[in-house]
């Protein structure tokens, strides 16, 4: 009689200590909100900063999500990505300044409807531009990563330039809709109204990848292209074709993001993506390789973080995430939730 075949043990299964261990990166984001709290002192202050950080945290997580995919089943190192963000913010602003009559009347569906248009405009041209970017200067250069970088980086560089042409060297100031300006008084906080729609964007947007990643089909076979890609493709699928629509799909996402921060900002340049790739790559490693939770909880300890610090000492802001980023790999060196190991 044969033996039974083994099954990876489930949560209950575990011992406490490595239940402990499982459940710890979730355990981080409250963590840090009650010692933000302790620290701060005002609960008005602490409740703006708390909402200020999740909100920016979810905007990076919007930027994030898809390169950790790309990162995770293409193994490929894209500095380009920066570029999409800021193709999304001129795209999507330049939209909303089409629409300047939707956005300035004081209606909270003419606000919204505007702000759609220019989301989906945005994220179908830096999807495109995506596609392009993956059969032109990606492809090529499979599999050897300094290569990636030299190309990718010049691809940002182009892209970059490219920007200045059709818009212009300068900043481009721009206003809310008008529903979205303003605050609101919680608890004697005040809270941006466009920062709550930025963490239900954030939140909406996660929830549905999670389900798709874990309740399709082309999300399982996402899943098991970023652990065994080989395995997929033996069984018979075109892999290819999933790397590239992962891909397009990140490049949109990262229009995407480019739409909200710039609105978030008020004013958006050329550079913007490439300065956003420092908070997105931090984000992508402290989550792990291929982790959509991973960086989900990485983007919201980085924004959080910021925050705290930027009120409590100014002068450490500027290398906080630096520091969260050595501490998690000192703790993990590939990151909260890896899903792939560091190649």
């Amino acid at each position: 009689m044969s033996a039974a075949p083994d099954h990876k043990p489930t949560f209950a299964d575990l011992s406490l200590s490595d239940r402990i261990g499982k459940a710890a990166p979730y355990l981080l984001i409250p963590v840090l909100v009650v010692l933000g709290f302790l620290a701060i002192g005002s609960t008005s202050s602490w409740l703006t900063l708390t909402v200020s950080g999740l909100a920016m945290g979810m905007m990076i997580f919007i930027m994030a999500s898809g390169l950790t995919l790309v990162f995770g089943l293409m193994d490929i190192i894209n500095f380009g990505h920066g570029a999409f963000i800021s193709v999304g913010a001129f795209v999507g602003i330049t939209v909303l300044i089409w629409l300047g009559g939707w956005t300035g009347a004081p209606s909270l569906v003419l606000n919204v409807a505007a702000v759609l248009l220019a989301v989906v405009a945005a994220m179908c041209v830096t999807g495109a531009l995506g596609w392009g970017f993956e059969r032109v200067i990606v492809r090529p250069v499979y599999g050897a990563h300094l290569k990636q970088i030299l190309v990718t980086v010049g691809g940002l560089i182009v892209i970059e330039q490219l920007i200045h042409v059709v818009w212009g060297p300068e900043e481009i100031f721009l206003n809310r809709p008008e529903t979205l300006k303003g605050a609101i008084t919680f608890a004697g906080a005040a809270i941006e109204r466009y920062r709550l729609l930025a963490v239900a964007v954030g939140l909406v947007l996660f929830i549905a990848m999670r389900l798709v990643l874990r309740r399709t089909r082309i999300g399982l076979i996402v899943r098991a292209g970023v652990q065994n890609g080989e395995m997929v493709e033996a069984l018979g699928y075109r892999l290819r074709l999933v790397f590239i629509g992962v891909f397009i799909a990140g490049s949109a996402l990262a229009g995407l993001g480019g739409v909200m921060w710039g609105l978030y900002q008020e004013v958006i340049t050329a550079g913007m993506g490439e300065e956003m790739m420092i908070l997105v790559f931090i984000v992508v490693i402290i989550g792990g390789l291929g982790s959509v939770e991973g960086a989900f909880i990485g983007a919201l300890l980085v924004g959080l973080l910021q925050n705290y610090i930027a009120f409590l000492e100014p002068k450490l802001a500027l290398i906080s995430n630096i520091g969260l980023m050595t501490a998690v790999l000192m703790w993990r060196p590939q990151g909260m939730m890896p899903v792939v190991k560091a190649k």
